[in-house]
């Protein structure tokens, strides 16, 4: 079995965001796979994708206080600024967590942890709605 879907995420403000159920819901073919795998990649080069926390908000405004520490708006020195400040740091913070994640699946659900949730970073100001396609492999039921 091989799905593909693109679900666009709603847009969001700069932060980190958790997306784990807007995802499953432009995923309906996920309940059907009984074992496989989920790749989700974020066709943009300003946001990014990572698992964390899902349960505590706190752990997502200290990933965007972290990350702004790591690579500051700002900073002289970079031609890359044509968007604006926050165009070029958006692009090193995408960098460094990914555009893409590969999920287990099991009974038709992501096999993630108690804890875990997917996030969007969002890295611009204002980044708009942000695509993600979805390729969905495994075995039915």
């Amino acid at each position: 079995m091989w799905q593909q879907a693109t679900v666009i995420l709603r847009a969001r403000p700069r932060g980190f965001h958790l997306v784990t159920e807007e995802i499953l819901v432009g995923l309906p073919e996920l309940a059907s796979c009984r074992v496989g795998l989920l790749h989700l990649w974020l066709q943009h080069t300003s946001a990014s994708l990572t698992i964390n926390e899902n349960a505590d908000a706190a752990v997502r405004r200290d990933f965007e206080r972290f990350f702004n520490h790591l690579v500051p708006q700002g900073e002289g020195g970079y031609e890359h600024d044509y968007e604006g400040p926050d165009d070029l740091p958006a692009h090193f913070k995408a960098s460094l967590l990914g555009c893409q994640l590969l999920l287990p699946v099991t009974a038709g659900r992501l096999a993630l942890g108690t804890w875990q949730g997917i996030y969007l970073g969002e890295h611009r100001d204002q980044g708009g709605a942000r695509r993600v396609l979805a390729t969905l492999q495994g075995r039915g039921n």
